[in-house]
């Protein structure tokens, strides 16, 4: 039987947890996650636990924060005033945003963490950033 390895095009089932055992993402209720090995598509812990597995094989990983999403960092959150949000958002903590580098003119998601009288803090971190995430994976395809 054949192992996973880079360049190998694979089909898994997942159940991603926290560290309380709340579940964050799953695929059991869907097809199952396509990607190939190496192509940086997935978080590198995720990778690395798949490498090796055979065809209808399973794991338990527990990929700490700087193999998944890194860690938390300050300077992705910013304060901005309410007026430079657009005129028809009402903003609310936990909503999701879109703001554009400077630079790139790339989309940045972002999420609302405070809402003060004049302004609202915005943060840029991924929402799992700073987590340990565990996963229960299924190797349910290899092509090769």
């Amino acid at each position: 039987m054949s192992t996973v390895k880079d360049g190998d095009t694979v089909k898994v089932h997942y159940t991603g947890k926290l560290n309380d055992g709340s579940v964050f993402d799953s695929s059991q209720d869907r097809e199952p996650l396509e990607f190939t090995l190496g192509e940086g598509q997935l978080i590198p812990g995720f990778e690395d636990a798949v490498t090796g597995m055979e065809q209808g094989g399973s794991t338990t990983v527990t990929i700490p924060s700087d193999e998944a999403y890194g860690e938390r960092r300050d300077d992705l959150e910013l304060e901005v005033a309410k007026n430079e949000l657009p005129d028809n958002i009402e903003p609310e903590v936990g909503m999701q945003l879109q703001m554009q580098q400077q630079e790139s003119g790339q989309a940045v998601p972002v999420q609302i963490t405070k809402v003060e009288d004049d302004k609202v803090t915005l943060d840029a971190n991924h929402p799992l950033a700073g987590k340990d995430l565990t996963f229960d994976i299924e190797l349910v395809d290899i092509t090769k």
